[in-house]
């Protein structure tokens, strides 16, 4: 049987999936709402179907009609991308039962793993640091407000099922839990179908760093590196840099090799991102395993040399990883922005529309993954993020003036982006420095507010 795969999601990510199947010699499958009739997948894509309307429950999140366009036309595989449902164990083990490769984990991994509160126990189990919290999903309110006090306030109330910063509220007191409970209860049900929260010790002013794992059917598993993601506005990321500037060689082995241990402990197969913070003090804590590709992959590859995504197919079809551990060696330095529609001087409210004209930047070290084009129409429906802009350079300093070059000359017309705002960072002194967490974004935005306003 020909090899061919269906492509279940849309945008940059559909975009570099189809790009890497073609350098394979494989077909591919886009799936669209009729939101997304004109994107630039559909276009790429080998074929091309309607999957449902503009609503993500209605097309995206459609597991129904996702795996009956895979199987209507003639797909052996499917590659998840990232959000939507590729960490949804129930549509992963749909596609098992139609005898259909899914590129990724398996289903039990991800029901295992994917599971926020799951993933500590396991975690804790082979001896990996956990961030001090509930052992698993609290029953109600009152065993969370228990919990919160017998650790001690912030705490962080967290969606079982959670996932791309939603699902997460921190608390400082006793009067402030109950009402966060409730909201971040309802949140995970609408967002994630799933209210079970756990509750976690919040860590003041941390660092976000996550380790790249691949690992295929033959038992052989590696990490790429990290990645240092504290670049972060309300969880959602903004920029990541790899490798992170605030690691140094003896961490770098131990957060490494602990997240090695950790995925061969649930049979990891596929790429997987282990997730950490990192206190002042240089001690590290798994929070969660993303178990898929990550929107910030492409600053692995810049400094590894990998391409991830081809990886990822070539292990689903059951080959052994081109690469051991011993191969992987630290290239220069890799920064991406991702590039949004939205104006962040005004509250980074979202900006649909159509673009007029674009004009990307070029040069060495640069990299575009997008979507866009001119005369392209930015729906409603879905994330804002229209494009990440990727630059690697031999050092981390070369590699900031490579991006503010990048950001100067990349121009879109009709809407408002965050390319300004992005471009003011990379000319901060804390940035340029390396020393900031994931409260940096918040306390930059006082200042930029403060200008604003002058």
């Amino acid at each position: 049987m020909k090899n061919k795969i269906l492509i279940a999601n849309r945008g940059e990510i559909a975009v570099r999936v189809i790009r890497a199947a073609k350098e394979l010699g494989i077909e591919t499958v886009a799936v669209y709402s009729t939101a997304d009739e004109t994107s630039l997948h559909v276009k790429l894509a080998d074929e091309a179907i309607c999957i449902g309307g503009n609503q993500s429950k209605q097309s995206y999140l459609n597991m129904n009609s996702v795996l009956s366009a895979a199987i209507s036309t003639g797909c052996n595989a499917i590659h998840p991308g990232y959000g939507f449902l590729s960490e949804n164990s129930e549509f992963v083990e749909m596609v098992e039962r139609c005898n259909i490769i899914f590129i990724g984990p398996k289903s039990k991994t991800i029901g295992l793993i994917g599971d926020k509160a799951s993933a500590r126990k396991i975690a804790k189990e082979n001896g990996v640091p956990i961030v001090e919290g509930s052992d698993g999903v609290v029953e109600d309110v009152h065993e969370g407000l228990k919990i919160a006090k017998k650790i001690g306030y912030p705490v962080m109330i967290k969606a079982s099922s959670g996932g791309g910063g939603r699902g997460i509220s921190i608390v400082r007191s006793d009067e402030e839990f109950m009402g966060a409970f409730e909201r971040t209860s309802m949140e995970a049900e609408t967002s994630f179908g799933d209210k079970a929260l756990y509750i976690e010790k919040f860590i003041e002013s941390p660092r976000h760093i996550e380790v790249q794992i691949m690992a295929d059917t033959k038992g052989n598993v590696v990490h790429l590196f990290e990645r240092d993601c504290s670049m972060q506005r309300r969880n959602q990321k903004m920029i990541e840099e790899a490798p992170s500037p605030v690691l140094n060689d003896i961490l770098r082995r131990k957060i490494g090799a602990a997240s090695i241990k950790l995925a061969k402990a649930i049979d990891y197969v596929n790429a997987g991102t282990m997730e950490y913070i990192v206190d002042s003090k240089g001690n590290f804590y798994f929070i969660e395993m993303n178990t898929r590709i990550q929107v910030e992959h492409p600053v692995t590859e810049a400094i590894t040399g990998i391409d991830l995504v081809k990886e990822q197919i070539k292990v689903a079809y059951g080959k052994e990883l081109s690469f051991k551990q011993r191969d992987i060696k630290i290239n220069g330095h890799a920064i991406e922005c991702r590039i949004n529609a939205e104006n962040a001087m005004k509250g980074f409210i979202p900006t649909p529309g159509k673009i007029n004209n674009i004009l990307f930047p070029g040069g060495l070290g640069i990299r575009i993954d997008t979507h866009i084009y001119p005369g392209y129409e930015v729906p409603p429906f879905y994330d804002s993020m229209i494009a990440k802009l990727i630059v690697h350079a031999p050092t981390r300093r070369e590699a900031i003036k490579k991006m503010r070059v990048a950001l100067e000359q990349f121009v879109v017309e009709g809407i408002a982006t965050n390319i300004e705002y992005q471009y003011l960072i990379m000319h901060n002194p804390d940035f340029i420095k390396g020393q900031y967490d994931t409260g940096f974004i918040a306390r930059f935005n006082v200042l930029v507010e403060a200008e604003n306003r002058e």
